[in-house]
């Protein structure tokens, strides 16, 4: 059997532990489920030597990338793609660089707890053992109870999905300079006009980074890209099996993409410019460093650093 069908055996169950849980409970406290999933997400207890958190790939530093062209996994397993930023992803849908069918947060937190292809958390199988490290606090105790009181407040992946996913709901990012102008605030300075000029128009950037997340959410392969990229990723046609799904992979958003580097789903472009030269546009030194400037209009630094995202203190958020 090929990797892509492994994997879509291993996600076809996901989906029905997802969708049984999920039945159980849609009740409970917003907020407390929020403060749970941000607990949970810089908490190492959801891979299986407590070495990695959520938070470790997606950093809020990084505005919720991390950094490197792709993390390691819990036992060190090389990573596949570069991690992407989690910023505005409640807006998103499909969710990632390769597979078309993970259209919701709660279904796309089980891939890196519970998934193989590759390990990331490694947590497959772990299920109880999760249950008893988390039921093992009293902040957890009492955060699950409040957050699925028709469930009793068990604890179990589909539990710690949607308290996943309804933290990262709550990141979202559109205080950027290029948000102020188009609100009829300060204007952006004159190379970002320029630069937008030229991402809209000549270049043809919004053809596909559309929208006000700059990303229309489909899969495409770069101009001149090969099928198969260098370290072996056929992209989305690892899920489909369709060789026209070859090196076709999502197209990410621009949001704070100053921050988020390095670029492209294997991370293989170090800046903005490499990865603006990967795409086989012909452009100038002077409308490349404008496009960069309209690219820099869009980030939001104040995401880096929002007290909503850091990790929480020792104190419980339900005395």
């Amino acid at each position: 059997m090929s990797r892509a069908g492994r994997w879509a055996i291993l996600f076809g169950g996901l989906i029905l532990a997802a969708a049984a849980g999920l039945a159980k409970d849609r009740g409970g406290s917003a907020e407390a489920q929020v403060a749970l999933g941000r607990r949970l997400f810089h908490d190492g207890d959801l891979s299986v030597n407590g070495t990695l958190s959520c938070a470790t790939c997606h950093d809020p530093r990084h505005s919720f990338a991390d950094g490197t062209r792709a993390h390691p996994g819990a036992h060190g397993e090389p990573g596949l793609r570069n991690v992407p930023s989690l910023v505005n992803v409640g807006a998103f849908s499909p969710l990632t660089w390769g597979n078309n069918a993970l259209t919701t947060l709660e279904l796309q937190a089980l891939v890196p707890i519970a998934g193989e292809d590759p390990i990331e958390m490694g947590m497959k199988g772990q299920e109880a053992e999760l249950a008893r490290r988390l039921s093992a606090d009293g902040c957890y105790r009492k955060l699950f109870k409040a957050a699925f009181p028709k469930a009793r407040g068990r604890i179990d992946f589909a539990a710690v999905s949607t308290a996943l996913a309804a933290f990262q709901r709550t990141i979202v990012s559109h205080e950027t300079a290029w948000d102020r102008a188009t609100s009829g605030g300060a204007p952006l300075a004159e190379a970002a006009v320029r630069g937008e000029a030229v991402f809209r128009g000549r270049a043809g950037c919004a053809s596909c980074h559309s929208g006000r997340e700059f990303t229309d959410l489909g899969f495409h392969r770069l101009a001149g890209e090969p099928e198969a990229p260098r370290n072996g990723d056929f992209g989305l046609a690892r899920v489909t099996g369709r060789s026209e799904d070859r090196g076709r992979f999502r197209t990410p958003s621009l949001r704070n993409v100053a921050l988020t580097g390095p670029y492209l789903h294997d991370g293989s472009a170090d800046t903005m410019a490499d990865a603006i030269a990967r795409h086989g546009i012909a452009l100038s030194p002077g409308d490349a460093m404008d496009v960069e400037a309209f690219l820099g209009a869009l980030t939001d630094t104040a995401v880096t650093t929002d007290a909503r995202y850091a990790r929480p203190g020792k104190t419980c958020e339900i005395s």
